[in-house]
């Protein structure tokens, strides 16, 4: 499974939410909203309002959020490797 992070340039909690998900071997996808300011919208028709946006198979959240990073980590979203 891959987990998507919505993110801007220089957005200090998008910048702790990718660290604290690498930190744990998790297997990311960053989406730039300066390089694709359509998803904005997108964003803010889910009801999204702050940055960094964390959307996975089962749930989804903004904002930097240790417990849900937990979570997720603690349900086996582990990169796997071959």
């Amino acid at each position: 499974m891959r987990i998507k992070i919505y993110t801007r340039k220089n957005c200090i909690q998008c910048y702790a939410t990718k660290k604290a998900m690498e930190g744990r071997n998790v297997d990311i996808e960053m989406i730039s909203l300066d390089d694709h300011p359509e998803a904005a919208d997108s964003l803010r028709e889910l009801g999204f309002r702050q940055l960094p946006v964390v959307i996975t198979d089962n749930e989804s959240w903004c904002g930097f959020r240790p417990d849900m990073i937990n979570r997720v980590c603690a349900a086996g979203h582990q990169r796997v490797y071959l």
